[in-house]
């Protein structure tokens, strides 16, 4: 509520451009109407924990995927069972090869997306190089950035209905 509030209050200063704030953000969005902005700010940001913004921002900085860092190696010792780095980390990193190679997913993603660019896919793509080809669909999006896959004005027949017809695939 409090970031909504400072939000809603910087949103209204006459040079500033609400829709290039998120865009900072999440990258330039391409097919979202300025009505759905409207009410996409009437309703977040949603909260979360301190913990889970610390986590994301820990990832970042170290530019992979690991398990939540304690900052202090008894508390990584008691959640891990390990206090000394991991190629270099100080927690785990999460094995993405380890995901079943018949388990069925749909990867999509797009060029705009700042928080999940195409470097951060190239990563687990290659992390899933052996997955089973039949069980694994990527979808690239080139005008596509964060909110885009949420709240776009064609994201229906973009990206849902694709989804879909490969859920129901048997």
């Amino acid at each position: 509520q409090d970031v909504g509030k400072l939000l809603e209050g910087v949103c209204q200063f006459p040079l500033i451009d609400c829709t290039n704030l998120i865009a900072a953000i999440t990258g330039p969005n391409c097919c979202i109407k300025p009505s759905t902005i409207e009410a996409l700010l009437d309703h977040a940001p949603q909260s979360t924990s301190t913990k889970n913004l610390v986590h994301l921002s820990q990832m970042v900085r170290q530019g992979n995927i690991a398990m939540y860092d304690y900052g202090d190696e008894s508390e990584n010792k008691a959640h891990y069972g390990q206090a000394t780095p991991d190629y270099g980390q100080s927690t785990p990193l999460y094995d993405m090869t380890c995901i079943p190679k018949d388990i069925p997913l749909f990867l999509s993603y797009g060029q705009k997306n700042a928080l999940s660019d195409i470097y951060d896919v190239q990563l687990l793509l290659d992390n899933l190089k052996n997955h089973q080809k039949d069980k694994l669909v990527v979808q690239y999006i080139d005008d596509y950035s964060l909110l885009d896959f949420v709240i776009a004005a064609n994201v229906k027949s973009i990206v849902y209905d694709p989804l879909m017809a490969f859920l129901r695939t048997p």
